[in-house]
C-alpha cells in the first residue's frame, strides 16, 4: 500500500486560496446488512428494526446486531451499536457506498470531515476490503472547521486527519483542501470561502438549488459533550450566521481560541450528514437532541437538519439514556 510522504505539497492549480495537499490511498468491498423488526421503540415517531451484520467479508463479521431507528418525516436515521468498533465498520460501509454512488453519478465525491474522535472512527476505511475497492481518485476532502494553527501543531485538525487517515490512502494531489494557516482567523475563513466559491464555479462542489449554498455530498462530523458541532458552540452568536459560507471565531470556549468554521446554512445544505457520537459523557445531550428529555436547552447539534439524510451513529454508551 502506498503511503504519502511526510512533507506537504501545495497545489498551484487553484488561486492562492485554500491549500490542497498530496495524499495516498486504496480500496474496499462492501458489507451487506439484514434488518428485522424489534418490538421496541425509542419514540412514538420512530420505527425500530433489529440489524444484523452479514458475514460476506471478514470486515463485516466484526459487526454485531444494533438498533436502527428511522424517522422518515425528518429524513433522520439513528443507529446504535454495541461497540465503537462495530460502529466504525458500519460507518466505513456507509461512506464507501456513498463514494461509489457519487463517483458514478457525478464523477467526484466531496467529503467534509471534522476533528476529534471522528477520524479514529474512519479507521476501517484504510483496511481491507475498503482500502482497495474505493475509487479514491474521485475524493475531494474539506474540513467543517479548523484550528488556526500550523499544520504540524498537535491541535491541527489537518494533522489529525493526515496522520490517522489521509496519509494511508491515495487521494490525488490537490484534492485535499486545508486552510491557509499563515493568515489570521478572519483571513483564513475568507480565503477558505473564496476557495469553495471557486470549486462551486468549476463544478467540483455542487450548489444547492434550495439554499444557494454549497452542497457537499457527505459531511462526517462529531459532537462535543456540550452539544457543539464544527466550531459552533452553545449560545454563541455564530449559531445565527446565515450569510457567510465560512466564518471565524477568536474566542472559542475550547482552546485554541482562533478557528474557522462552516456555518449552519452550509452544513444543512449537505446531501448526507453522518453524525458520529461515542461515549457516556455525551448521553445527556443525545437524549435531549433525540427528543427523550424534558431539558429545554437547545444544543447546536439540534440545529443540524440537512436537505438530504441525517444519520446518527451512536455507540451504546452515547445512547444509554434513550
Amino acid at each position: 500500500m502506498a503511503t504519502a510522504a511526510s512533507s506537504l505539497t501545495f497545489s498551484t492549480s487553484l488561486p492562492k486560496l485554500c491549500r490542497p495537499f498530496s495524499i495516498s490511498i486504496t480500496h474496499l468491498p462492501q458489507v451487506s446488512l439484514n434488518f428485522k423488526k424489534l418490538n421496541c421503540s425509542i419514540s412514538s415517531a420512530l420505527k425500530i428494526s433489529r440489524r444484523t451484520a452479514a458475514t460476506t467479508t471478514k470486515a463485516s463479521s466484526m459487526a454485531s446486531s444494533g438498533i436502527t431507528t428511522v424517522d422518515q418525516k425528518n429524513k433522520k436515521v439513528v443507529e446504535v451499536f454495541d461497540t465503537e468498533d462495530e460502529l466504525a465498520v458500519s460507518l466505513a460501509k456507509y461512506t464507501a457506498d456513498l463514494s461509489d454512488k457519487f463517483a458514478k453519478e457525478r464523477g467526484s465525491f466531496t467529503v467534509v470531515v471534522s476533528g476529534g474522535s471522528l477520524i479514529k472512527s474512519l479507521r476501517k476505511l484504510v483496511e481491507a476490503p475498503y482500502v482497495d475497492s474505493i475509487d479514491w481518485s474521485k475524493w475531494h476532502v474539506f474540513w467543517v472547521d479548523e484550528r488556526v494553527v500550523p499544520k504540524d501543531h498537535p491541535d491541527s485538525n489537518y494533522k489529525l486527519a493526515f496522520d490517522g487517515f489521509l496519509s494511508k490512502v491515495p487521494i490525488p494531489p490537490g484534492n485535499v483542501y486545508a486552510i491557509n494557516d499563515a493568515l489570521s482567523s478572519e483571513g483564513a475563513a475568507d480565503d477558505y470561502e473564496t476557495c469553495l466559491k471557486h470549486l462551486v464555479h468549476t463544478g467540483v462542489i455542487n450548489k444547492s438549488s434550495v439554499s444557494g449554498f454549497p452542497k457537499f455530498d457527505l459531511m462526517l462530523v462529531g459532537m462535543g459533550p456540550d452539544g457543539h458541532v464544527a466550531s459552533l458552540f452553545p449560545g454563541h452568536p455564530l449559531l445565527q450566521e446565515n450569510q457567510k459560507w465560512v466564518t471565524h471565531i477568536t474566542n472559542s470556549p475550547k482552546p485554541p481560541p482562533g478557528r474557522i468554521t462552516f456555518t449552519f446554512p452550509v452544513i444543512n445544505s449537505s446531501s448526507y450528514i453522518a453524525l458520529v457520537v461515542c461515549g457516556a459523557g455525551k448521553a445527556s445531550v443525545v437524549q435531549t437532541a433525540l427528543g427523550k428529555s424534558q431539558n429545554s436547552d437547545v444544543f447546536p447539534v439540534q440545529m443540524v437538519s440537512p436537505e438530504g439524510e441525517l444519520k446518527w451513529f451512536l455507540d451504546k454508551d452515547a445512547a444509554s439514556k434513550l
